[in-house]
């Protein structure tokens, strides 16, 4: 629970980055072996993933996906108020895709498992072509229900329920631009926060001059996002990818993205990618670096996530296509790595793991992430 993404963000992502682009064709046959790697602010997570998709019929296909964190943690939240941890999630999902005329209808499970979190979700979407194939409409709904439980205190147990609803129109604007347009809105509901963080507080009494209290979140979330897509297609095979979105929730968190994405052809078997990505956002209202005393609000955060902060992506990636020519049971592979530099400066959340500084003026903290991905996929 200290690290994960409930299940049902699982099933967020597939409906916030797919629905845009579905069009009334089935996924093909293909299988990946993906090992993932992030290393940043004393977070470690690695581990496998493999998904298969197959065909069964000319009209539905099958997928399944298995993916493994392997989490290691000593970051500022946990040195600072709790201990390092080592643990490890285990997600496991299963959907169908069914195509019927110019419509297709996607249906899914998962189910993602740690120690002290279970989460399960269940997504629904529903794309259908028209005006001569040059317009896709899309709408999706996902739902999820998390366990959350805490070590060391079996007394511990409570309940979240995520419900997601999604529509998006995408439009063939020419025949090398394609442009895209997303809604979403998630609410959530049941114990929101992750029962190991805490807040701190002004006690003259601590030789620290501070002392340390549970976070208090709402019981609801409601937040809503758009964003625009488009990509473009160059006469050498090449594309350019732009992308904004913009996020606000009634816990007072307002925030957008903007990145681009280039991808270049050399020869016929090399691909290379490369991507920029800014992110900002502003605090919840109930956020708070330091609180004035204890118990200051109804609610309380000091989670880094619900301060404001930003952040800047930069990637790259290099593609080898593999048996370009197919064999007996494959048509093709690629071999695939994919690098993300990332960048973090929070604006009021401070970094008291340095000595010698008053309460509330330590100095801001800021780290940097790395992301690595290599994956083979094949064709078949």
């Amino acid at each position: 629970m200290r690290f994960t993404r409930p299940a049902l963000l699982g099933a967020l992502a597939l409906l916030w980055g797919l629905m845009p682009l579905l069009a009334a064709v089935l996924p093909e046959d293909r299988s990946d072996a993906l090992y993932h790697a992030y290393d940043g602010g004393g977070l470690e997570v690695n581990g496998p993933s493999i998904l298969v998709r197959k065909q069964v019929s000319k009209n539905s296909s099958l997928s399944a996906n298995y993916y493994v964190d392997s989490i290691t943690s000593a970051t500022i939240d946990v040195i600072t108020a709790a201990s390092p941890y080592t643990e490890k999630r285990t997600e496991k999902s299963v959907g169908v895709d069914y195509l019927f005329n110019k419509s297709i209808m996607s249906m899914g499970y998962t189910n993602s498992v740690e120690n002290d979190f279970d989460a399960q979700s269940t997504f629904f979407t529903i794309s259908q072509d028209m005006f001569g194939d040059l317009t896709t409409i899309s709408m999706g709904y996902a739902r999820g229900w998390d366990e959350i439980t805490k070590t060391g205190d079996p007394d511990f147990k409570e309940d979240a329920d995520r419900q997601s609803y999604s529509l998006g129109i995408s439009q063939v604007m020419t025949k090398h631009m394609l442009l895209a347009l997303n809604f979403q809105t998630i609410t959530d509901e049941g114990f929101l926060n992750n029962p190991y963080r805490s807040v701190r507080y002004l006690d003259p009494g601590n030789a620290n001059g501070y002392s340390f209290e549970p976070e208090v979140y709402p019981r609801t979330r409601t937040s809503n996002a758009v964003a625009l897509r488009a990509i473009y297609y160059l006469p050498y095979r090449a594309s350019i990818r732009g992308e904004y979105r913009y996020f606000s929730d009634d816990w007072g968190i307002r925030a957008f993205n903007a990145g681009v994405n280039y991808t270049h052809p050399i020869g016929k078997n090399w691909l290379l990618d490369f991507k920029y990505r800014y992110y900002e956002q502003g605090k919840a209202d109930f956020y708070s670096d330091l609180f004035p005393y204890a118990q200051a609000q109804n609610y309380l955060a000091r989670d880094k996530e619900m301060s404001s902060y930003s952040n800047q992506t930069f990637g790259f990636g290099v593609s080898y296509q593999i048996f370009p020519k197919g064999m007996r049971y494959i048509d093709k592979g690629s071999i695939n790595l994919k690098y993300d530099y990332i960048l973090f400066e929070y604006d009021d959340f401070r970094d008291i793991t340095r000595s010698g500084f008053a309460p509330g003026e330590e100095p801001l903290y800021g780290f940097s992430a790395s992301v690595t991905q290599l994956f083979l996929s094949i064709w078949y």
